[in-house]
């Protein structure tokens, strides 16, 4: 079992069946065959099979006693008692019979054994079956054998070769079928050789040999169909309870592996468990109750005198002429019998076997049905509860052919079915999520996309990052326009996994820009814009690789309430963000062109940082931008710079701060110097270029009485 907890491997079972069904064969026919002989002997008696002879003769005596020797080493030598053993045994234990010394001598009793031994038709009949099921067994040995290796080897994880895999996967299913095949086959040819001795007749002397034969003949031919079907019920129980699991793969067993996609009905199988669990013990009963009655005119009696009839009918007596049908009770012969005490025995032995072996049928054959029924029921029990706690493609086991193994089969097909859906659910929720992230469900306090509706929002306090290539218009001007799809998605590629792994997420992409939301700290944007612009550096080495040209990128973060929310039309909807807030991370990104910047943030978002002295940052200018009223204090990252350009500029640190202090005091001419002397260091310092620009101007223009030291800038950069 797919993903499910596996049983211990259990052992085959093959000369144990075997065993177990013959000796419920034996068990069945030898008390029935003992019963039989006992119940003819009057008539082999009669019939000259039995000569009871006068006993007082010491002689007479120890002839008959050797007699009864040389038959019983005779019976044990064969493997049974036979019936000529049998009945001369009987001679001994008749009193009323009389043996003359004088008119048997040992010869004429050695004659007569010989001469009764030679019509033991039974004794060979069972030496012939004995022996053919001593055939069967060693071919079910060599059938089973490899069955027997295969689950060895599994309990004790041995390798197993794909010869004896294929074997065994080819035929378990058939070794109910085959196994008793094999002593079917051994109880066919022993019962049509009695069958044929039947038919002959030729091997009898008296008719009375031929029906006690006949009698064995049918009684055999029942208890060999039992130990058959016994055989076939208990393997054919194992192998789908016990050993298919351990043979066929749970994608296998998803569907029935049964050659013949005709299914069965359970409602056959109990029909056969009543037959063979309540038929079986009434026809056991009955069939000794018909052996251990005697008919009255067995008895030899022409005419029932009073006395037999008061016997027979006790205080009924007044009713005779209604059960004999005359006075003199001639009719009463014809269909009345009685039960003796010898009889009385019989029965009790007989009925007292084939109850226990009702009883034995009865426990194997409820034990079987039950579990064969429960335990596939209780199994998709399982798997169902499973199933409905989340556990997707959680398949059961298909056992049977019958209903329980379409319904184990309807049930596999609806749980492929159930999680293949839940399996394009979840991918569509996660494609949908790449275009709506799926943090807006979480802000808008919804537990699906299908819940969203139009007008949805929430206000929260974020950190928002806008990014974006610098010059990409004219980059995208050399290469034709998939190369620029393939170029913006290759590059979208490196970033989008930096802000998801710094607890952020995209909000939208504008052409080659990105905007991207932090809700949990101000550290997180900056830490991911700091890792985006590394980043950056291995794409450009990548990209140089290929022919192509660097780009460089440029980052704003803001801090500040915004609105979160769902817009658009009932036919086209989309999350978005609607802020001021939104506004300025736009255009400080734009300002990292003007100052030469990577990396510029606002005084809002250096505020709400906890550990800003975690990162080096100088302060840049008071700038107020298209569409703000009010001022902003912006902030350089420097960390975001490459390792030369950083360390250049944490250099120049201080004078960059004494010189901008100088220049917001009007006293240009010193910031001038300050300005130049930092160029001087590094020469990649755009914003020291912008401030010396600004104060060579004021020197040379003078400064506007309204200035207070703000930049204004009316323009998108």
């Amino acid at each position: 079992m797919t993903g499910q907890t596996r049983k211990r491997v259990p052992r085959f079972y093959g000369l144990r069946v075997y065993l177990s069904s013959t000796i419920i064969y034996y068990w069945l026919i030898l008390p029935f065959l003992l019963i039989l002989f006992i119940r003819h002997a009057p008539d082999l008696k009669s019939s000259g099979l039995i000569n009871f002879r006068d006993r007082s003769n010491s002689d007479s005596v120890n002839v008959v006693a050797d007699s009864i020797k040389k038959l019983v080493e005779q019976g044990i030598k064969q493997g049974t008692l036979t019936d000529t053993a049998f009945t001369k045994l009987l001679e001994v234990s008749d009193d009323t019979a009389t043996v003359s010394a004088t008119d048997t001598t040992m010869t004429e009793v050695e004659e007569k054994v010989a001469e009764s031994t030679e019509g033991d038709q039974i004794g060979e009949a069972f030496s012939f079956l004995f022996n053919l099921l001593l055939l069967g067994f060693l071919a079910g040995f060599i059938f089973n054998l490899p069955f027997k290796r295969y689950f060895s080897k599994k309990r004790r994880n041995k390798y197993i070769s794909d010869n004896l895999n294929k074997f065994v996967k080819r035929f378990l299913l058939y070794t109910p079928l085959i196994n008793a095949g094999i002593l079917g086959l051994a109880y066919g040819i022993a019962h049509t050789y009695m069958y044929y001795n039947l038919l002959s007749g030729s091997i009898f002397n008296h008719e009375i040999e031929k029906d006690i034969y006949q009698n064995f003949f049918l009684i055999s031919l029942i208890g060999s169909i039992l130990a058959v079907l016994f055989i076939f019920f208990w393997e054919k129980h194992r192998v789908h309870i016990k050993y298919i699991e351990f043979v066929f793969s749970d994608e296998e067993l998803k569907h029935r592996i049964f050659k013949t996609k005709k299914p069965g009905k359970i409602r056959n199988r109990m029909m056969v468990s009543a037959a063979m669990t309540t038929l079986l013990p009434l026809s056991i009963v009955t069939l000794y109750l018909f052996l251990s009655i005697t008919n009255i005119r067995d008895l030899n009696i022409s005419e029932l005198n009073d006395d037999h009839k008061g016997i027979l009918f006790g205080e009924f007596m007044t009713f005779k002429e209604a059960f004999t049908g005359s006075e003199d009770g001639s009719l009463m012969l014809n269909w009345l019998f009685y039960i003796n005490a010898i009889n009385s025995l019989f029965m009790s032995i007989g009925i007292t076997s084939g109850i226990f072996i009702a009883f034995l049928y009865i426990f194997f054959f409820v034990k079987w049905t039950t579990q064969d029924v429960v335990y596939p029921i209780k199994e998709l029990l399982q798997r169902m509860a499973e199933t409905g706690k989340g556990k997707m493609y959680n398949f059961g086991l298909v056992r049977t052919n019958n209903e329980l193994g379409l319904l184990t089969e309807g049930y596999n097909d609806m749980s492929q079915k159930l999680g293949d859906y839940i399996h394009n659910m979840s991918e569509m929720a996660e494609a949908y999520s790449r275009f709506v992230p799926k943090q807006f469900l979480e802000y808008l306090e919804k537990d699906s996309f299908v819940d969203i509706k139009l007008g949805d929002q929430v206000q929260k306090e974020m950190t928002v990052l806008f990014s974006d290539i610098r010059s990409f218009t004219e980059i995208s001007e050399t290469m034709s326009p998939k190369e620029n799809f393939d170029f913006i998605n290759y590059y979208l590629g490196y970033m989008e996994p930096v802000i998801r792994n710094n607890n952020g997420f995209i909000d939208k992409y504008i052409g080659d820009s990105i905007m991207a939301l932090f809700s949990e700290s101000p550290e997180n944007a900056i830490n991911a814009a700091i890792e985006m612009r590394k980043k950056l550096s291995q794409f450009n080495q990548v990209m140089d690789q290929f022919g192509k040209p660097a780009i460089n990128s440029g980052i704003g973060i803001h801090f500040g309430t915004l609105m979160l929310g769902i817009v658009g039309g009932e036919g086209r909807m989309d999350g978005t963000v609607i802020s001021d807030a939104v506004n300025l991370a736009s255009r400080l990104e734009g300002l990292t062109k003007i100052y030469g910047s990577s990396i510029i943030i606002s005084q809002d978002t250096l505020i709400k940082m906890e550990k800003s002295d975690l990162y080096q940052y100088r302060f840049l200018d008071i700038v107020k931008v298209k569409g703000k009223r009010e001022p902003s204090y912006i902030f350089e990252i420097i960390d975001g710079d490459p390792d030369d350009i950083k360390e250049l500029k944490l250099q120049t640190k201080d004078i960059f701060a004494e010189a901008i202090n100088l220049y917001k005091s009007r006293e240009f001419s010193k910031a001038k110097e300050g300005f130049e002397s930092i160029i001087e260091i590094n020469q990649k310092d755009k914003a020291a270029k912008t401030y010396l620009k600004r104060c060579k101007a004021f020197i040379e223009s003078g400064v506007p009485d309204e200035w207070d030291g703000i930049t204004i800038i009316n323009w998108k950069a």
